[in-house]
């Protein structure tokens, strides 16, 4: 069982909520999504493993059982061609959660006319494989968004 914790504060607010249909419709995998505090901020490590894929605008950390966790911070933000985000960590990396890993501002990706919202995707997963998923509510970086079987 692995948790999953947010890597961000603001509001959870469900993948169903997120203005693109590949993330709604859980064409990636099941998850939820946080619609971040607006004020610049680091996106912190969800669970202790490997960053396998890092990108301005997006990473994914691989758990020590295999699951692969996606933090894609706002929509469409790839088109932002990485402005306005810091690296804080290598691919490679080994992470602990709660470890920064991309620092970013989410009121400048809204003023630059992109979605602030941030799916965090349980990849290659089934919707029943998830439980405890947090849909609605305030949260705060660290704490749990979903229990991974």
């Amino acid at each position: 069982m692995t948790t999953v914790s947010s890597p961000l504060a603001g509001r959870a607010i469900g993948l169903a909520a997120v203005p693109d249909p590949v993330f709604s419709g859980a064409m990636v995998g099941p998850g939820t999504a946080i619609d971040p505090v607006r004020e610049p901020s680091e996106a912190v490590a969800p669970v202790d493993g490997v960053i396998v894929s890092l990108h301005p605008h997006a990473f994914v950390v691989v758990d020590e059982s295999g699951h692969g966790v996606l933090t894609h911070l706002g929509i469409d933000t790839v088109q932002l061609n990485g402005e306005g985000f810091e690296l804080l960590v290598n691919k490679g990396d080994t992470v602990v959660r709660g470890q920064g890993v991309v620092r970013w501002d989410p009121a400048a990706v809204e003023a630059a006319g992109k979605s602030p919202i941030c799916p965090i995707v349980a990849l290659e997963a089934t919707a029943e494989a998830l439980t405890d998923l947090l849909e609605k509510g305030d949260v705060k970086a660290g704490e749990s968004l979903f229990l991974w079987k």
